[in-house]
């Protein structure tokens, strides 16, 4: 039986900043276009972080069935260490999944946009098939793209039309760098696991373009975002406050261009979170001011 710290490890909370800063960007873009409705900002974010959650333990449980996480070097995995049993850490996803359609339904209804529960069907959908079900996409070099759509422009636009109810330019462009910031968490997850990942078959966009691109897109994936935000700045001028998260860059990219590898990464990747938190706030203040 997994104790409590084990089940909130299993959860990777180190992972959550790509289900807040999504959220709050949108939200900022709301407020720069007509203001926010902040009861519908909260449970858009309680959306995507039991979306985040969720995805969190369907891919501890299908890797870990699937045994791709025997030799992992990273987070806790409940299901690979043997501290939960497979149905255990499935039901605890369906349940993550399930509070997530019941808190979307309510946006539904809020708004009267009944497509989004198709929005929220493929979130879901998506969220599973990344690493589960006998075809996962996960395992063919498609996850980045899957965290760029759900977690950059889905979770941003989507964020704002449910506060005002129409998709705006503006949270369009703002997904990007929040998109790409997500997308860098994953990378750099995947670079960590590139050995083991090709032994078990498991090939991901890392192990498909080898080391050496892999570190290349990771820091592309943290410097656009910052040139994406000060192209911004005729349109709002305060999204310069996000030059500040520029000292925050320079540790990881410096980490992964000479080279770390294995357990060093995983300093690598709380930094990377860091700075998509960081850069998150700064950025959606940006836009409001």
């Amino acid at each position: 039986m997994a104790t409590p710290a084990q089940w909130l490890a299993g959860s990777r909370p180190r992972t959550l900043p790509a289900a807040v800063v999504p959220v709050v960007v949108g939200t900022g873009a709301a407020i720069s276009q007509g203001g926010a409705v902040w009861w519908r900002a909260v449970v858009a974010l309680f959306v995507a972080l039991a979306l985040q959650v969720g995805v969190n333990y369907a891919n501890d449980y299908s890797d870990g069935v699937k045994g791709t996480d025997r030799d992992r070097v990273g987070p806790m995995r409940l299901v690979g260490s043997g501290a939960a049993a497979p149905k255990q850490v499935l039901a605890a996803a369906l349940a993550c999944f399930a509070a997530a359609a019941v808190a979307g339904l309510a946006l539904v209804i809020a708004t009267g946009a009944w497509w989004l529960l198709l929005v929220g069907l493929a979130a879901i959908l998506a969220a599973w098939f990344y690493t589960g079900g006998s075809r996962p996409y996960g395992y063919r070099a498609m996850g980045e793209i899957s965290v760029f759509v759900f977690f950059g422009l889905v979770a941003v636009a989507g964020t704002t039309y449910v506060q005002l109810e129409r998709v705006t330019w503006l949270s369009l462009v703002a997904a990007i760098p929040v998109g790409l910031l997500a997308c860098a968490l994953l990378v750099v997850n995947n670079l960590r696991d590139i050995g083991t990942d090709g032994v078990s078959g498991k090939r991901t966009l890392a192990v498909v373009l080898g080391d050496g691109r892999t570190r290349t897109l990771y820091a592309a994936a943290l410097i656009l975002p910052i040139v994406i935000a000060l192209l911004l700045v005729p349109a709002r001028p305060f999204t310069l406050l996000t030059l500040l998260a520029v000292p925050l860059v320079a540790a990881p990219v410096k980490a992964v261009r000479s080279g770390a590898t294995g357990p060093a990464l995983i300093a690598t990747l709380q930094q990377t979170g860091r700075l998509q938190l960081v850069f998150g706030v700064l950025f959606a203040l940006g836009l409001a001011l």
